[in-house]
C-alpha cells in the first residue's frame, strides 16, 4: 500500500496539481472540481460522491487523499482552500463549473 503524505506542504503541492486539472473538460476534471467545490461550499455548490474516487487516476486520487488527510489532522479548526492561498483559483473553478453560483446577485 502506498503512503500518502498529509502535511501542509504536501496538501499545497497536491492543490497546485488538482486546480489546473479541475479547469479541464473531462470526467476526471469534473470529479476534481466537485471535490474542490464541496470543500469550499458544499450546500451551495454540490457534493463530492466518494465513489467518484474510482474514476480518478491513482495520482489524482492520491492528491485528493493528501488534502483530506491534511484536513483531518489539522488541529487549527476549519481550513478552506482560500486559507491555503488559492482563493482566486477557486473562483475560476466555480465560474467554470457553476457559473450561476459565481454570477453577481442583483
Amino acid at each position: 500500500m502506498t503512503s500518502v503524505p498529509t502535511d501542509y506542504d504536501s496538501a499545497r503541492a497536491a492543490l497546485t496539481r488538482l486546480i489546473p486539472l479541475a479547469m479541464g473538460d473531462t470526467g476526471q476534471a469534473r470529479r476534481v472540481a466537485n471535490f474542490l467545490m464541496a470543500w469550499w461550499n458544499d450546500p451551495e455548490l454540490g457534493q463530492f460522491e466518494i465513489a467518484d474516487m474510482f474514476g480518478l487516476d491513482i495520482d489524482v486520487a492520491n492528491d485528493i487523499t493528501s488534502v483530506i488527510g491534511f484536513l483531518g489532522q489539522n488541529d487549527r479548526g476549519a481550513v478552506y482552500i482560500d486559507g491555503l492561498g488559492f482563493a482566486e483559483e477557486m473562483q475560476d473553478v466555480i465560474a467554470l463549473w457553476r457559473p450561476s453560483a459565481s454570477a453577481p446577485q442583483t
